[in-house]
């Protein structure tokens, strides 16, 4: 490890109060002594951090966490490079009780879920969505006794890959049956751990009366609070993920100010500024019920309750399905979201990407160095991509276009996808691509469905606002990508929720 990585864990491991260890099995695996250097390297930046040999033979590099001598239900099997190092890094503060836990009511149902829990994520150390996961179910795993997760770099258990037909990443599995395929939060993996294992119940928890409550904690949800927070109005932020699509973008340049940014990092900031004011940020949680009124009511996914005098939407939006037969049903079999994390499955396949965008030729382009050939679907005449995006794709030899094509259906085996059939727009009739994956880039659908049926949303689904940022429901705002305002940009995201929020204010004082 190059020394600025060794100081910086210094500093981090700097807070441990108690000894972790870190405890791999002995094993003939030629990548064993890689496993143990990095493990050896990481104990050396702390007292407090050992890593010892020890337990039966594994056919493969893995090791499990213990803290004071017990273990914590954390282990990996490979080795936690790549994206994942930051996995292992945050599991042994977790497992000493550091870094950002959750809170009461969250930490209470993670204690009701029906254990024992076991459950392995197979994940690629090239994947970008992964260490999410990983990272979440590692926390859940410190907090309870009797739930075990284990990491596993799928280059590492091809039989399992096999057996259990995984065809994208991260995969999560419970009882050898999957829980979870692809992009996942904090949130959506414990509302499915409920849902698979049971839990037991508990009364609702009422968290009282706030004047403004913003829902969503991306770039304009975190704009509207600010601007409340400054006016001096009680807040509150409710979000399943805090930074929202933020933490899936790459490289940003065009936030004004700000040469180049990435996601995480302006996520990052975001937090920090949510912290520098009296905000209550309730993270990983999801509206289920709206009831409006002088006051606004919601019900949350968690159980808890509140009420408050203005709510802001800023829920922003998330990708768009196909909405087709078969498309569910091979959903991390054959059909993916992201090709950067799961384009390595497919390496020597044939592969179809539905949609003719930048997102899509994009995705085309990257995947076309990976796989045998690319196919790009696309339901328009023409393909809608930057033209410099379109030479390139046109320039591939592997690559190729087919246009006016509308996307019926994704074919499967039971096992996994071996095609795709779409409709030839100008003939009418049905044709048919083979190929071993599918991945969807048709743009973002707004998340807007939880208070659809309250405001005026539009043939997109999105929210119908005016120009300061009132939905036609009153003490309803709603900022960003979630609205009808054209051009979904962070730097329009952040000055739409101000308004939000300024028009929240603005009315308070008129009716005051």
């Amino acid at each position: 490890m190059e020394a600025n990585l060794l100081n910086q864990l210094r500093e981090v491991f700097g807070r441990l109060e108690k000894k972790v260890e870190l405890i791999y099995r002995p094993s003939d695996h030629d990548k064993q002594s890689e496993l143990a250097s990095m493990l050896q390297s990481v104990a050396e930046t702390s007292p407090l951090i050992e890593a010892r040999e020890e337990g039966s033979p594994s056919d493969v590099p893995a090791f499990h966490l213990a803290h004071e001598g017990q273990p914590v239900g954390i282990a990996f099997r490979g080795i936690p490079g790549g994206h994942e190092f930051t996995s292992l890094v945050l599991a042994i503060l977790n497992a000493d009780g550091k870094g950002k836990l959750p809170d009461d009511a969250l930490v209470s149902r993670i204690r009701r879920l029906q254990g024992p829990v076991r459950v392995r994520t197979y994940v690629s150390l090239s994947c970008e969505n992964c260490p999410d996961v990983v990272q979440a179910l590692n926390l859940m795993a410190t907090l309870r006794e009797d739930f075990e997760h284990e990491m596993v770099d799928g280059a590492f258990a091809q039989a399992d890959v096999d057996a259990l037909k995984i065809q994208g990443v991260p995969s999560v599995v419970i009882d050898e049956t999957l829980l979870s395929s692809g992009r996942s939060n904090f949130a959506d993996l414990l509302t499915k751990l409920e849902a698979s294992v049971g839990s037991s119940e508990t009364d609702a928890v009422d968290l009282g009366n706030y004047d403004v409550v913003v829902v969503g904690g991306g770039p304009a949800g975190a704009a509207s609070a600010i601007y409340t927070a400054r006016k001096g109005l009680k807040t509150a932020v409710i979000s399943d993920r805090l930074g929202g699509q933020l933490q899936d973008t790459k490289g940003i340049e065009n936030l004004i100010s700000v040469t180049y940014t990435e996601g995480p990092r302006l996520t990052a900031d975001l937090g920090k500024h949510l912290d520098h004011y009296d905000i209550e940020v309730l993270e990983h949680r999801k509206v289920s019920e709206v009831v409006p009124g002088q006051t606004v009511g919601l019900t949350l996914d968690s159980g808890e309750t509140l009420e408050t005098d203005s709510l802001i939407v800023a829920t922003g939006a998330k990708w768009r399905e196909l909405g087709v037969e078969g498309e569910m049903e091979y959903l991390g079999r054959g059909v993916a979201f992201c090709p950067h994390c799961d384009g390595p499955f497919y390496k020597g396949k044939d592969v179809a990407v539905v949609g003719g965008g930048n997102s899509g030729v994009e995705a085309a382009i990257d995947l076309a160095g990976i796989v045998k050939s690319v196919t790009v679907v696309e339901f328009m005449p023409e393909l809608k991509a930057d033209s410099v995006l379109v030479e390139k794709l046109q320039s591939l030899p592997n690559a190729r276009v087919v246009v006016n094509a509308r996307t019926t259906r994704v074919v499967g085996d039971e096992d996994k996808v071996v095609g795709l059939e779409y409709e030839d727009r100008d003939s009418g009739e049905i044709q048919r691509l083979e190929v071993a994956g599918i991945f969807v880039q048709i743009g973002l659908l707004p998340n807007s469905r939880f208070i659809a049926d309250l405001v005026n949303t539009n043939d997109y689904g999105e929210i119908v606002v005016d120009d300061k940022c009132r939905t036609s429901q009153p003490n309803i705002y709603a900022a960003g990508d979630v609205t009808n305002v054209p051009y979904k940009q962070i730097v329009v995201a952040i000055g739409e929720g101000a308004k939000a929020g300024l028009a929240a204010f603005e009315d308070r004082v008129l009716v005051a």
